[in-house]
């Protein structure tokens, strides 16, 4: 069959948020632009769309956080807004990344964190002060912490719908349902892409090509392929449509591969979600305040120090940690005292719990736990706090253990107060940190022996390099909007000869 064929200046293949900053970028060009989404419209936005919308940029002074965000008198009278300085940004990526991260990449995205936020304001985002999930109230004061103090309004889809709306207003045409298959090439340059729209065969003849289209967390063959085996059992947090298409046909094409192909952001998640992210439900089968209490495998023990540090750089590790338990699961424990600690994705009818009024009747209840190896965890736990130490949720209290293993280093209180309330979670997935090398000045894809690749670009999940190991909460759409106005601008000059 012979493939209908379009004509553009630059197309951009996905259409998450690092996707719609790339094609914004290239149009702000005065260039024909396209978008080619997999997903059937009410499925679009990637991975973007299922994140909480929490945003980590540097700021040092509230006069820069009100660049971004409108801020009231009161609000900032009344309010501790912290720093997230460049300083503290690059210890973050350097501490999470066990200083592998590529030092290039990270200067980018550090140094550019907060003008990015700028642009996307400038490009009808809204964001808010994030009040609900990173902040308390400590002696009339509304205090944030982990150095999140802003999100985009609705969240991750929020982000998605602002960002859409600047697409249609600039004229950007968007192609659902088709997926991408292939780079063409004339020569030795991209000049578009194969791809299969609803069955039918089209080609995109661009003079660039910007591939940000996720990564492979959405692809089980591949996860057990890179990341190792067992990974084809993690649920899939966000879109399913994430198979790795763009990764592969770069690599097919000769790009070189770069970063932590063994490693992905993966959390705790309920163990009774769909295989997939639901966009009704969004982010919210996620259980992040294992920090205050428990977290218990089917031996009936605990495997991770839960209070290592505030959850936002310890969660995208610890979906790995469950997944390596036996069964691929565990259980978090709480009792009364901390139940009005306990984030608002406790509080959804869509999730997997037990209660009892004693520890003994929660050891009953605790589907596949050892119960007697289950109490003795707990005394010994409760037997071993440093009670001296003042309980304190919004700072690292140093309230941790003595003599078990592992430790707890903070916010340790006893299990001592009915009701006991336990979830049961295994790994979600949310993306993979393996991508592609880029050239850091304009997003260009390198090949194997690292000469640029004329034509191809990269953004968002596809930029491999950034994290290993870990990763620190509200960097991915970070990056993914610093790296997409860097990829569009670079498609853009390339595609007008500069």
């Amino acid at each position: 069959m012979t493939p209908v064929i379009h004509e553009y200046d630059v197309v951009v293949v996905g259409k998450g948020n690092a996707a719609l900053c790339a094609a914004l970028a290239a149009k702000d060009h005065g260039l024909r632009v396209a978008i080619l989404e997999a997903a059937p419209e009410e499925e679009s936005g990637g991975n973007s769309r299922f994140a909480g919308g929490v945003m980590r940029f540097a700021y040092s002074t509230v006069e820069e956080l009100q660049q971004v965000t409108e801020l009231s008198e009161e609000e900032i009278a009344t309010s501790d807004f912290g720093t997230n300085t460049t300083d503290e940004f690059f210890d973050d990526m350097f501490r999470l990344t066990n200083f592998r991260t590529d030092p290039q990449l990270s200067e980018i995205l550090v140094t550019r964190s907060l003008e990015i936020m700028i642009w996307l304001r400038a490009k009808g985002v809204k964001f808010v002060p994030n009040f609900g999930r990173q902040s308390a109230l400590v002696n009339g004061r509304r205090k944030f912490f982990g150095r999140l103090p802003i999100e985009a309004s609705g969240g991750g889809a929020g982000l998605v719908q602002f960002l859409d709306k600047a697409a249609v207003k600039a004229g950007i045409d968007v192609h659902y349902r088709t997926r991408a298959k292939s780079l063409i090439f004339e020569g030795e340059r991209v000049v578009g892409v194969h791809t299969n729209q609803g069955g039918v065969p089209v080609d995109f003849h661009a003079k660039s090509v910007v591939l940000a289209c996720g990564g492979f967390e959405a692809n089980a063959e591949m996860r057990a392929r890179y990341l190792g085996p067992g990974w084809e059992l993690a649920k899939v947090r966000g879109s399913r449509f994430n198979q790795g298409d763009g990764l592969n046909m770069a690599l097919a094409a000769g790009a070189a591969a770069h970063g932590n192909w063994s490693g992905a952001h993966a959390t705790g998640w309920d163990v009774n979600a769909p295989d997939f992210g639901d966009i009704n439900v969004g982010d919210q089968f996620q259980k992040h305040s294992y920090i205050f209490g428990l977290l218990i495998n089917s031996e009936g023990k605990r495997f991770v120090d839960e209070g290592l540090d505030f959850h936002s750089f310890t969660y995208a590790k610890y979906g790995g940690e469950l997944l390596k338990q036996p069964g691929q699961f565990a259980w978090q424990v709480f009792d009364a005292k901390t139940a009005k600690l306990l984030r608002s994705e406790y509080r959804i009818k869509m999730m997997t719990k037990v209660s009892a009024n004693t520890l003994e009747e929660l050891a009953t209840k605790l589907e596949g736990v050892d119960p007697a190896v289950f109490l003795e965890t707990v005394h010994a736990y409760n037997a071993s706090i440093k009670t001296e130490v003042p309980f304190d949720h919004t700072v690292k209290d140093g309230r941790g253990t003595v003599g078990i293993s592992p430790a707890k280093s903070n916010w340790a209180q006893a299990l001592d107060t009915a009701p006991f309330d336990a979830y049961n979670t295994t790994c979600g997935i949310t993306f993979t940190f393996g991508g592609l090398r880029i050239k850091p000045e304009n997003g260009q894809v390198v090949d194997v022996h690292f000469n640029p690749i004329e034509g191809l670009f990269c953004a968002g999940e596809m930029v491999g390099g950034l994290f290993y190991f870990n990763y620190a909460s509200g960097t991915g759409l970070v990056s993914g909007a610093v790296f997409g106005r860097l990829a569009g601008d670079g498609a853009a000059l390339a595609a007008t000869g500069h």
